[in-house]
């Protein structure tokens, strides 16, 4: 599947997880994540469905998805960053609504962004709300992508259930570029020793 059909998925698994009882039962407890509350951490995987609508056009030029990364200024950075305390208090912000407010919500913005993926061209370009670049349409999908396999995971465990089981295509799709950043992070060498040679793993080989 192309990057639009994974996308879909994984935001349509997403939401079934937002719906399960086991997140509004939580949603005033710590999560799994330092200093962010269930709700909050729901509210910021949500918040990956709501800005693929939002996401407006833009003339380019587009930038790859390295530079991307290379320019955010939150990567490697701790909990204390600005970018990463922004990003908690607007997950908290729009947890204040509640569960069944937060899965309608997304109900909705999923509704709009199957027929923004729809309509879109295959050399669309849009500028993230957030940054000062532009990526292609697709690239963008990606990192969206990746943040809503991630954030499934972190929520799924900290209400304690399964971590949803996602296509084999969006998870090596997602593998694949937390690979490449950790290559660009930490070298290749470095990578390489982590996953075949335990007795000479660094530290940490984290892509972000």
């Amino acid at each position: 599947m192309g990057v639009r059909d994974d996308y879909l998925t994984v935001a349509g698994s997403a939401l079934a997880l937002l719906k399960d009882p086991a997140v509004a039962a939580k949603w005033d407890e710590p999560s799994a994540l330092e200093d962010f509350q269930v709700g909050g951490l729901a509210a910021h995987l949500a918040n990956q469905i709501f800005v693929v609508p939002q996401a407006a056009p833009s003339a380019g030029p587009a930038i790859s998805l390295p530079e991307n990364y290379a320019r955010s200024s939150w990567v490697g950075q701790d909990l204390s960053h600005e970018v990463n305390v922004m990003v908690r208090r607007g997950g908290e912000e729009i947890a204040t609504e509640g569960a069944a407010a937060l899965v309608k919500r997304a109900e909705d913005s999923l509704t709009q962004a199957r027929a923004r993926i729809a309509d879109a061209s295959e050399d669309l370009i849009v500028r993230p709300r957030w940054s000062g670049w532009d990526l292609t349409f697709d690239d963008f999908l990606t990192t969206r992508l990746m943040e809503l396999v991630v954030h499934s995971d972190d929520l799924a465990v900290s209400v304690g259930v399964l971590t949803p089981s996602l296509p084999e295509s969006a998870v090596s799709r997602v593998v694949s570029l937390l690979t490449d950043l950790a290559v660009s992070r930490h070298g290749a060498t470095a990578v390489i020793r982590a996953l075949s040679r335990a007795e000479r793993a660094p530290a940490t080989i984290s892509a972000l």
